[in-house]
């Protein structure tokens, strides 16, 4: 619901390690993605995302934290 600004990071330009705050992976260097942080935000909001991860934001549910074998329902 609030603005966000949104910019594409391409593989080059990625230099360092990051983890996606939509998947919890680790993006590597070298890998184009995502750098979104809210509009009134500044430099310490910003996170970086999958481009993937990123245009599914809407789409995921809470997270919810299950042990390894725990049943999806």
């Amino acid at each position: 619901g609030e603005p966000w600004i949104v910019r594409m990071v391409g593989g080059g330009a990625a230099a360092k390690h990051y983890r996606c705050p939509g998947c919890d992976q680790e993006i590597p260097p070298g890998v184009p993605h995502v750098v979104a942080w809210p509009d009134h935000g500044g430099v310490d909001d910003r996170r970086h995302w999958h481009k993937a991860c990123w245009n599914a934001r809407d789409r995921r549910s809470a997270r919810l934290q299950r042990s390894r074998n725990a049943p999806r329902y």
